[in-house]
């Protein structure tokens, strides 16, 4: 016995060891598991949408881990059939929950997800799909990720990271025993850990921006983030456009104002840098309620999001309007107390 004892300390500071150093090298690649040896007030979640105009087929899947206050933990799969306007929540044990330790790769029971797949198996739905011309976000001097350097912050409730904000679909969708051609189909997929979401918030995201001809991507959030007993508005904005991404967000300097119109049930958002501006009009339409992480509480949250919201969008460059239009399919969430709060 006396033997075993230093033994076991010894695995346990090995192991400890090891979730440090990977910690610390997936910080600066913000698309690879984050939470190496989290085991209370932890989650994380990789959000794929994909979306087939032309099939009238929307989706977006959520595959994740969460671990509440007291360390009881699972694994996750939400889906989102924004056509269909349903929601699913499958859960699965932590140890079903299997990535890569120096890239983004992660088993999930039967389902497998990366930078450049898919793979779905659930009893009605199936999905094998790889992705091509890929724009994942290009990490710049202090800003591995679209959080720049907030990503570093220690003990932010939530942190935020974006893996492709456009690629395009290969491969068979199977619904229902009816098989689709996934060829003409756009993906998107960002991802977010923490402790918690934020307070409030609003989100939206689509690909599908009338009167562009090159691959385009427009995602906007903005929320309160609580912060050593008070509150900030922290937002981030990317718009891909023309084959250069146009980014307005807090550790950049840009600002932002948010606009609810009670009456026709949109919500604008304001964002300005010295010399652009991006006005984003969200227009909401049914959706299906998907569990969000609370502090403390695990996935007890809701938040309602849509897949066929349309987006009035339009930027200016040294006051000229440089595009006007409107993104269809987009994803929009606005939670609870947002419009008191925002």
């Amino acid at each position: 016995m006396n033997g075993e004892y230093p033994r076991s300390r010894i695995l346990i500071f090995a192991s400890s060891m090891k979730n440090f150093l990977l910690r610390r090298r997936a910080t600066l690649d913000p698309p690879r598991f984050q939470g190496w040896g989290r085991t209370r007030n932890y989650f994380e979640g990789w959000y794929f949408k994909l979306v087939l105009p032309e099939k009238s087929l929307a989706y977006s899947f959520i595959p994740g881990i969460s671990y509440a206050a007291d360390g009881t933990g699972h694994a996750f799969l939400q889906v989102l059939d924004g056509v269909g306007v349903t929601s699913a929540y499958h859960q699965y044990d932590v140890t079903d929950f299997q990535p890569a330790e120096e890239h983004f790769e992660l088993q999930l029971g039967p389902h497998f997800f990366s930078e450049d797949s898919i793979r779905i198996d659930l009893p009605d739905l199936q999905f094998d799909l790889n992705f091509k011309d890929i724009h994942p976000w290009q990490k710049r001097p202090l800003a591995p990720g679209v959080m720049g350097w907030y990503g570093f912050v220690p003990r932010m409730q939530c942190y935020h990271g974006l893996v492709s904000l456009y690629h395009e679909l290969q491969g068979k969708i199977t619904v229902a025993g009816t098989d689709y051609d996934a060829s003409g189909g756009i993906g998107y997929i960002e991802k977010d850990w923490g402790s918690g979401f934020p307070d409030a918030w609003v989100w939206c995201q689509s690909n599908h921006l009338t009167g562009t001809v090159q691959p385009a991507s427009l995602m906007a959030s903005v929320a309160s983030i609580p912060w050593l007993g008070s509150s900030f508005t922290g937002f981030l904005a990317t718009f891909l456009f023309e084959g250069e991404l146009h980014l307005f967000t807090t550790w950049a300097g840009s600002q932002v104002q948010t606009t609810f119109d009670e009456e026709q049930g949109t919500v604008t958002l304001h964002f300005s840098s010295l010399k652009a501006q991006l006005i984003v009009t969200g227009h909401p339409a049914p959706g299906g309620d998907l569990a969000s992480p609370i502090t403390g509480s695990a996935m007890t949250g809701k938040i309602n999001e849509s897949l066929q919201a349309e987006l009035e969008v339009e930027f200016w460059r040294n006051e000229q309007v440089v595009y006007a239009g409107r993104a269809t399919w987009a994803g929009l969430e606005v939670s609870e107390g947002a419009k008191e709060v925002l």
